[in-house]
């Protein structure tokens, strides 16, 4: 009998134990999730990330929208901009209308330089601008030629008969563009269309203002023409005509 109990008791607790291990470990289903990776495998190497701008050997068609291609040393590099930026990053360019001429005339006078030529223009627009106001026709006369000097001296004594004073302050250039540009014979012409901000006010005797506002900056939009002879030794271009724009 002793041995039966012996039995018993190794069943029992070997039941005990079973109970014991299914409660800690669980039971198996079949439905478990299986590992997200063997331990003992070694993790497959990581798939490259596109940058911006890689090709790769990707097909033509993948429709991924956010590669950009970057140039390469081969990819032609971009035509420059006739645009320049003076002081105050005043803009000067050759329009298209003036190419041609502009061709010309260099082919008649080598030196002749189109975005150089600009900044000499503003330059003689200030002092003309301001000798006008002032009435200064001597500062006037060798920066135009006789008949455009004709006109401007014309209307300086019409004001002074009338006691009008004009008064112009230049603040600055948005842009001096060479509008057009001509070679007829030996002659060359260029056209600027200058783009300024000026505050103008005339007044009668009386100092009362009769035109502008002395708080008012504007926008004034000239075309000046300047000529030349290139066969001349004088370098000096004359102002033949001016008008204004709209």
């Amino acid at each position: 009998m002793g041995n039966n109990y012996d039995i018993i008791l190794i069943g029992l607790v070997a039941v005990f134990l079973i109970l014991r291990l299914r409660s800690v470990l669980g039971k198996r289903t079949g439905n478990e999730r299986p590992p997200a990776r063997d331990p003992f495998t070694p993790p497959a190497p990581p798939t490259a990330t596109p940058r911006v701008g890689d090709r790769g050997d990707a097909p033509a068609n993948q429709g991924n929208d956010n590669v950009v291609p970057l140039p390469t040393a081969s990819a032609p590099a971009p035509r420059p901009s006739l645009a320049t930026s003076g002081p105050g990053g005043i803009r000067a360019t050759v329009m298209p209308t003036a190419t041609a001429g502009v061709a010309a005339i260099r082919g008649a006078d080598p030196s002749f330089e189109p975005i150089g030529f600009t900044a000499g223009a503003r330059a003689a627009f200030t002092a003309i601008v301001e000798a006008f106001a002032k009435g200064d026709t001597s500062s006037l006369r060798p920066l135009l030629d006789g008949p455009t000097f004709s006109s401007f001296e014309g209307a300086i004594r019409g004001r002074i008969e009338r006691k009008e004073k004009a008064e112009t302050t230049l603040i600055g250039f948005e842009a001096s563009d060479v509008a057009a540009a001509e070679l007829q014979g030996t002659n060359a012409s260029v056209t600027v269309r200058f783009v300024s901000e000026q505050i103008n006010v005339l007044r009668n005797a009386d100092s009362q203002i009769i035109d502008g506002n002395p708080n008012e900056v504007q926008k004034v939009i000239d075309l000046w023409t300047f000529r030349r002879d290139t066969k001349s030794s004088d370098p000096n271009w004359l102002l033949v005509k001016t008008e204004s724009e709209g």
